[in-house]
């Protein structure tokens, strides 16, 4: 957890933001809307505008999604607006909705990078009765028409199962998301309780590493230091985690490929192209799929719907998904995100063998 100044800092920033979003709202209330000047980047469907914000774009994953995002759109009929990106600064997305609220979009579809923060955005757009679709990310608390997520619990339970079943005890070690992020909290404690459950000769230690490659690279080292015979690894993100733990493991010559002496097993989250690579290599195991391409054309298709007036129920889908209600109420279609490993890892279906 941050320090007490980290904390203020944060709130201080986040009130920041928030009061812009007021201010310009007084503004836009004496001055009348906004005149939309955004041109779009697809076909439109004749429902609007819409704004897409990206939480960062250092990852490969968000690079890709970020690629898919025009595509999708105009397969859909979606009027997208160029993609925002946030660069990882909670406040900095409060701010980016607001901007393209000011824009006069007539929907949203945002990746949260902190599933509280994200509540202000939320309620400005609430109040302008402009819909929002969260995907990746679900907010704990505000008003979306739909989130495009896949189950991240399983996330954590199959990295968990995957090493339980290839490792039968020993230290192994959980690299963590950002713990503001519902995915993050997700994976974590799925990991955790899985292993406690059902592999309890596996000792757990956890580097909560925020989404971060310096961090997870520099804690990874220290952890090594101390613990030099550790015997498995989760990636919670790999567009993130893969290339510092690599080089991490290369430089303390731990580093084996699958089959060898000393290999330690590795899994990772979010089905990149490099990820793949990696596991043809034997550098690292398998990789749970979060579905780059689906998150695209699902967040286009919910926010058409929307904007079109339409609801949804809880239940299955026509594309092979479960809609949940989360504990907040809020909506969620859950969709499939599949294990790969050496006996899979060709298939040209998954969107890692997609892309370039």
């Amino acid at each position: 957890m941050p320090g007490t100044t980290a904390r203020k800092q944060y709130r201080s920033r986040i009130v920041g933001a928030m009061a812009a979003v007021v201010g310009a709202s007084l503004l836009l209330a004496a001055c009348g809307s906004t005149k939309d000047t955004g041109s779009g980047s697809a076909g439109g469907g004749g429902t609007g505008k819409v704004g897409v914000i990206l939480p960062l774009l250092t990852s490969p994953f968000w690079q890709s999604y970020n690629d898919y995002v025009p595509k999708m759109a105009k397969s859909e009929g979606v009027d997208a607006l160029k993609t925002v990106n946030s660069n990882s600064d909670p406040s900095q997305q409060i701010t980016d909705i607001n901007n393209q609220l000011n824009q006069g979009v007539k929907g949203l579809v945002v990746a949260p990078l902190d599933s509280a923060a994200i509540e202000a955005g939320l309620d400005q757009a609430e109040r302008k009765g402009v819909p929002v679709v969260a995907v990746d990310v679900a907010p704990d608390k505000g008003k979306v028409a739909m989130v495009v997520r896949a189950d991240n619990v399983a996330y954590g339970t199959k990295a968990c199962d995957y090493l339980g079943q290839h490792v039968t005890s020993g230290k192994v070690v959980q690299i963590m998301g950002d713990l503001a992020s519902v995915n993050g909290r997700d994976r974590s404690q799925a990991f955790r309780s899985c292993v406690k459950t059902k592999y309890p000769k596996l000792k757990v230690l956890e580097i909560p590493a925020k989404w971060e490659s310096d961090t997870a690279a520099s804690q990874l080292g220290t952890l090594l230091n101390a613990n030099p015979d550790i015997k498995g690894i989760y990636m919670q993100a790999g567009g993130v985690y893969l290339a510092p733990t690599l080089q991490t493991l290369k430089s303390k010559n731990l580093l084996k490929a699958a089959g060898q002496k000393g290999h330690i097993v590795i899994v990772s989250n979010d089905g990149i192209p490099q990820e793949f690579d990696a596991i043809r290599k034997g550098e690292i195991d398998a990789t749970v799929s979060q579905p780059a391409d689906a998150y695209a054309k699902y967040g286009m298709y919910y926010i058409k719907a929307a904007m079109e007036g339409k609801t949804f129920k809880p239940g299955p889908t026509d594309h092979d998904s479960t809609i949940v209600k989360l504990p907040s109420g809020i909506l969620e279609d859950q969709l499939p995100a599949p294990l790969v490993t050496k006996d899979n890892v060709d298939d040209p279906k998954l969107w890692g063998n997609t892309v370039k």
